[in-house]
């Protein structure tokens, strides 16, 4: 398949065949695809002959950017970062966290969790969970540790305290820890708020810098900005990146609590730290959905279609599917097999449905739309799981009327 244009949240093929798209870049479209507010921002500024690549110097596009995220994003919540441009990906903000608080600390060992995913470079694979991705190469010391209710009956958060405390744990005092408070990759797995509180309070305790990867749960994802937000506590660090780039465009940004910030001029650099038509964009979406609470409750009232939704379809199929996973529009059902997923995704497609997987057996199907689709639309994608589920799955016990399915939806 060959795709040529897209706008919102549909995709064109080049024999003119549209798809809606729920898998929207893998989160790095948050606001749909040729946003029209973000685009026309960004065509007008290159119109101008602006400047495009700038490498770590200041230009007009990157303060309005600053100054947006600062007014609209981590004043209102009360949060005080310092601002890095790292290399535009998500991988390299996690690798700069990581590169900082070995530097401040002085320590290498790092806490990470089952079912991670970090990215797909050095480190950052490294404190990646799936042995699928990662390779018999060092990065430095990583302790992994169960993601909360990875264990039934067992709180990690007190086994890590409890490895802190204990001088013959053989786990070595932590440079960071980090975590994704809603583990895409690894099954769409959602941390507690109890849980995050508590490792909040014992990072702080032995002086532990926390750092949250909001590469993918992040802008929106969950249905707050930061996903970490509903447990009220502020990370050391913060990485973002896909759709803090407003058009999809590569960016990424590394928050910094400033007792942090130890780099020297040029320590942590590269080329690509300076996309003006990333800075542009992305003021344009924050200008136009964060500035007050509106944009935040529609996604509250898409959240509750899509669960409402999903929740419908597994109660259908209890054979096959397990449950409604995540939140926010970060959703999906696990299916209790991986080939199940696999065939609900390729009879999507033959619907004209873009959706993925994850998990650790991609067990998941893992539905991430535009924070931006239009209702109706939602529930036309999900219609298609629906009737995609009832052709796979329904035999004479089942709700035969695929009708009722959809009007559910």
């Amino acid at each position: 398949m060959v795709f040529t244009t897209a706008k919102n949240s549909y995709l064109n093929d080049e024999n003119g065949v549209r798809y809606i798209d729920f898998l929207c870049g893998a989160g790095a479209i948050n606001y749909g695809h040729n946003n029209e507010h973000a685009k026309r921002a960004v065509l007008e500024y290159m119109s101008t002959d602006s400047i495009l690549m700038s490498l770590d110097l200041h230009s007009t596009s990157k303060r309005a950017f600053i100054d947006a995220f600062q007014s609209i994003i981590l004043e209102p919540r009360g949060y005080s970062y310092r601002m890095q441009f790292t290399s535009p990906t998500g991988t390299s903000v996690v690798e700069s966290s990581i590169k900082l608080a070995r530097k401040v600390t002085g320590r290498q060992n790092v806490i990470a969790f089952t079912n991670a995913y970090h990215g797909m470079s050095g480190v950052s694979l490294s404190l990646t969970g799936n042995r699928y991705h990662r390779q018999s190469i060092s990065y430095g010391s990583v302790t992994r540790l169960p993601y909360d209710r990875y264990v039934d009956g067992l709180d990690s958060a007190e086994l890590l305290r409890q490895y802190l405390r204990d001088p013959s744990s053989g786990v070595d005092h932590p440079a960071a820890v980090i975590l994704e408070s809603i583990q895409g990759e690894g099954g769409l797995n959602v941390a507690s708020v109890e849980w995050m509180r508590k490792l909040r309070d014992i990072t702080q305790e032995y002086g532990i810098p926390l750092i949250f990867d909001e590469v993918q749960a992040g802008c929106g994802r969950s249905g707050r900005f930061f996903s970490f937000e509903r447990a009220g506590i502020e990370p050391d660090m913060v990485c973002l990146s896909k759709s803090i780039g407003g058009l999809g465009l590569p960016m990424a940004v590394l928050l910094i609590k400033s007792e942090l910030d130890k780099w020297r001029p040029g320590e942590d650099n590269g080329t690509f730290r300076g996309n003006n038509l990333a800075f542009v964009a992305a003021t344009e979406v924050l200008q136009r959905y964060w500035r007050d609470d509106a944009f935040q409750k529609a996604l509250g009232e898409k959240e509750t279609i899509l669960r409402d939704g999903l929740a419908d379809i597994a109660k259908r199929y209890p054979q096959k599917i397990k449950g409604v996973r995540g939140i926010g529009l970060m959703q999906g059902l696990e299916f209790h097999s991986g080939d199940d997923t696999s065939a609900t995704i390729a009879e999507c497609f033959a619907h004209k449905l873009v959706v993925e997987s994850c998990g650790a057996y991609d067990q998941v199907l893992k539905i991430m739309p535009a924070l931006t689709i239009e209702p109706e639309v939602l529930r036309d994608g999900i219609a298609i799981i629906a009737k995609a589920c009832h052709r796979l799955f329904a035999d004479s016990r089942a709700d035969a009327d695929i009708g009722a399915v959809a009007a559910t939806v």
